[in-house]
């Protein structure tokens, strides 16, 4: 996990190097900077940088794309076919062949939805990917930033299971309304990525509500 972990910051490191030149780069020819910032490179590396950077940037592009969607949709199609489906646990009279057309309905299910979001990201946005990605974010790791914290730091108090849904529902729900009023109630504040800090704040405080110490018996 260490060494993981340092490597994810040097790679990262390097983008936002790399990103940082780009500016440079373009600043110092005398280049416009289009409106949002994920048009810059393909901007650069298709117009104004010689033929073989396009190439190795369209091959570059179509890599990555299609090794990240890759490894998404058979991580949901298999998710969702053991979670939801019970795939291995399934006691009916379930053929291979049926099993395995519904696995193939469920991965072009997939398929279609995440096209479905590409479109959405590609005509509604106003502002670059990373940007709402980070903002997205802030609502849906939130949670999990709460229960790993409170799982590692209060291993001695035990959470009543089924109330656990609906505080990690609430906790985003209450930042997402905040920050809709933050300007009003906060006096001018607006919340950035600091949100997913108070959404992992509110959950872990929630959690910690829904608790009690481990070695009292407690139906759950």
């Amino acid at each position: 996990m260490f060494t993981f972990s340092g490597i994810v910051f040097l790679v990262n490191l390097m983008f936002v190097s790399l990103g940082a030149l780009l500016y440079i780069y373009a600043t110092q020819k005398g280049i416009a900077l289009p409106e949002i910032s994920d048009h810059l490179f393909p901007t650069l590396a298709l117009s104004y940088f010689p033929p073989i950077a396009s190439v190795m940037f369209l091959l570059g592009i179509l890599s990555a794309t299609h090794a990240s969607a890759d490894a998404a949709l058979t991580s949901l199609t298999t998710s969702f076919c053991v979670d939801f489906l019970n795939f291995q646990k399934r006691t009916d009279s379930s053929s291979p062949e049926q099993l395995r057309r519904t696995r193939y309905a469920v991965h072009i299910g997939f398929s279609l939805l995440l096209l479905l979001f590409i479109l959405l990201f590609r005509y509604s946005l106003d502002s670059s990917v990373v940007s709402t990605l980070f903002k997205v974010a802030n609502y849906t790791y939130g949670p999990l930033l709460g229960l790993y914290a409170f799982g590692l730091f209060v291993p001695h108090r035990q959470v009543r299971d089924r109330f656990v849904p609906i505080i990690g529902v609430l906790s985003p729900l209450l930042c997402y309304i905040l920050g809709l009023y933050s300007v009003q109630w906060l006096g001018g504040y607006v919340f950035g990525n600091e949100m997913l800090i108070l959404n992992g704040l509110l959950t872990f405080l929630g959690l910690w509500a829904i608790s009690y110490p481990a070695n009292k018996k407690i139906s759950a």
